[in-house]
C-alpha cells in the first residue's frame, strides 16, 4: 500500500493510493469508532481536496477503521473551529449563542458535506457496523455506497429533540415514509434494508467489503475523467433542480430551532433526557437480536 505525504501530517485520519488512479481517505479513531472530531472532520476535508486537485486520482473512497464506519459527532469535544489550521470559513464562529453554533455547523456539518458530495469526482463509502447519526451523515455525500452484511445504519437523534441529523437528506435517500420511521422511532436500518430502499448500492460479505469497493472503484477509474465528471453532474443536476439544496438548508434551520429550544428548556443544547431513550432502544434492539439468534 502506498502512501502520500501531505503536507499537512494528519492525526485522525489516513490518506492511501491504494492504486495510482483511487485515493483512501480512512478515519483513524477507531478507540472511538471513528467518532468525529472538528479536527477529524477538517482533516477529511483537507485530504478530499488533495484528491481532487490530483491529475491522476479519478475516484475518492472514504473508509473507517475498526469493526463500526462511524459512530457520529464526538460529543465529548468542546467545539470551537477557530482552533484549527483547516477551518474553510470562519464567518460568524465567534458569535455568542446560537448565531455561533449555526455558523459553525452550517459549516462543519451542512457545508462540507456538501462540498464533497459535490467533488468533480466519483466516491464511494466503504460502510461496515454502524453507521449511527453523523456517521450516516458522512456517507451519504457519497456516491455510491458499498456496505458489509453487519452493517447498520440510524439516525436517532429526533430523541435530543431536533429533526435529525444535519445533512438532511432523509428522504431524498430513504423515501419519505421509511425516512419518517427512523426518524419518528430511532429505527436501525439494516444494509440489505438500505439497498432495497436506494440508499446503499451494494451489500458483500465483511471480508469482502475492502475488495469489492476497491474492484468498483477500479471499474469507475477506467472511465475517461471528463465523462465521470460529467455524469456525475449530470445526476447531481437533477437533484438540485428539484429542489434537495433548499431541502437542506431548510432542515438546518428546523434543526437549530430544536437547539434553541433546548437551550431556554434545558439550558442545553439538546434534550439531556435523549442518551437515556436512545441507550434504552440499543438495549432492546439487542435483546431482539439475542433472542433471535439463539
Amino acid at each position: 500500500m502506498i502512501e502520500k505525504k501531505s503536507s499537512v501530517e494528519y492525526t485522525q485520519i489516513r490518506y492511501e493510493l491504494p492504486e495510482p488512479e483511487i485515493a483512501r481517505i480512512v478515519m483513524a479513531r477507531p478507540d472511538t469508532r471513528n467518532a468525529q472530531s472538528l479536527k477529524m472532520l477538517y482533516e477529511i476535508n483537507h485530504a478530499f481536496d488533495v484528491a481532487a486537485k490530483s491529475s491522476s486520482i479519478k475516484v475518492i473512497i472514504l473508509a473507517g477503521d475498526g469493526p463500526h464506519f462511524s459512530s457520529g459527532h464526538d460529543l465529548t469535544e468542546e467545539r470551537n473551529p477557530l482552533d484549527y489550521d483547516l477551518v474553510v470559513q470562519a464567518a460568524g464562529h465567534h458569535e455568542p449563542g446560537a448565531a455561533g453554533m449555526y455558523a459553525g455547523e452550517e459549516e462543519y456539518f451542512t457545508g462540507l458535506h456538501w462540498k464533497w458530495r459535490n467533488i468533480a469526482k466519483p466516491t464511494i463509502a466503504q460502510v461496515q457496523g454502524k453507521a449511527m447519526a453523523g456517521g450516516m451523515m458522512i456517507a451519504m455525500p457519497m456516491d455510491i455506497i458499498v456496505a458489509s452484511e453487519d452493517a447498520q445504519f440510524s439516525d436517532p437523534v429526533v430523541a435530543f429533540g431536533v429533526n435529525g441529523h444535519e445533512y438532511f437528506l432523509h428522504a431524498w435517500d430513504l423515501g419519505p415514509r421509511k425516512a419518517k420511521e427512523m426518524l419518528f422511532a430511532g429505527e436501525t436500518l439494516t444494509a440489505q434494508e438500505c439497498k432495497e430502499l436506494g440508499m446503499v448500492n451494494h451489500v458483500v460479505p465483511i471480508e469482502e467489503l475492502e475488495d469489492a469497493t476497491l474492484n468498483l472503484a477500479r471499474r469507475i477509474a477506467s472511465r475517461p475523467a471528463i465523462g465521470l465528471k460529467l455524469a456525475k453532474q449530470a445526476v447531481n443536476f437533477s437533484m438540485d433542480v428539484q429542489g434537495q439544496h433548499q431541502a437542506l438548508t431548510g432542515a438546518l434551520a428546523m434543526h437549530h430551532i430544536g437547539h434553541a429550544h433546548a437551550r431556554v428548556q434545558y439550558g442545553y443544547p439538546v434534550d439531556p433526557n435523549g442518551a437515556a431513550v436512545i441507550k434504552n432502544d440499543a438495549k432492546v434492539a439487542r435483546k431482539v437480536n439475542d433472542d433471535t439468534f439463539s
